[in-house]
C-alpha cells in the first residue's frame, strides 16, 4: 500500500499542508491551509488555519472509498480525494473536495458550502498502487489553493 501508521493504509502523504478554499452559494468565505499531522487506525489528526491561528481538527479516512470526515470547533467537513498525474509537468495532484456544515458557536452556524484542499508533489515520489488516480486535468479550484498553499509556504522565504 501507499503510506502506513498504524493499521491504516493511506493514498496520500502525510504529515502534509494543503491550500484549502471554501464557500457558500459559490462565494467564497474564506482560503487557508489544512495540516493533516497524522492517520493512525483511520482517526485523522490536524489542524485547518484561515485566520493565522492553527485551529484542531478529528475525523476519519476511509481508504476503500477514498472519503475524508473531519470536524473543527465551527465546522464539519466531508470530501472525496482524487489523485490526477500530470504527466507533462512530472507533478501529482492530491485533491479533497466536498461539504461543509457550519456550528455553533461560528456566526454562520447552519449554513453550509463547498471546499476544496489541494498539496502536490512531484511525481515520482509518492507511488500509488491500482487504479486511484487519472490523468484528467484537475479543476480550477486545485490550481488556485496550489499557488494560495505555495505562496503561503514561501511567504517571507520561510514556511509557514
Amino acid at each position: 500500500m501507499v503510506t502506513s501508521q498504524g493499521t491504516a493504509s493511506v493514498s496520500f502523504p502525510f504529515p502534509s499542508v494543503w491550500g484549502i478554499h471554501s464557500s457558500i452559494a459559490g462565494r467564497t468565505i474564506i482560503w487557508g491551509t489544512l495540516s493533516i499531522h497524522s492517520i493512525i487506525d483511520n482517526r485523522v489528526v490536524g489542524t485547518v488555519n484561515f485566520r493565522g491561528r492553527p485551529i484542531p481538527i478529528n475525523g476519519f479516512w476511509n481508504e476503500n472509498t477514498k472519503q475524508i470526515e473531519f470536524d473543527s470547533p465551527y465546522a464539519t467537513f466531508s470530501g472525496n480525494l482524487t489523485i490526477i498525474d500530470d504527466q507533462q509537468s512530472r507533478i501529482r495532484h492530491f485533491i479533497l473536495q466536498g461539504r461543509f456544515l457550519m456550528k455553533p458557536p461560528s456566526l454562520q452556524a447552519g449554513e453550509s458550502g463547498s471546499w476544496i484542499a489541494t498539496t502536490d508533489i512531484a511525481l515520482n515520489q509518492f507511488p500509488v498502487s491500482g487504479n486511484a488516480y487519472t490523468g484528467q486535468l484537475p479543476p480550477v479550484g486545485a490550481f488556485l489553493t496550489s499557488n494560495f498553499l505555495h505562496q503561503h509556504q514561501n511567504f517571507w522565504g520561510r514556511t509557514i
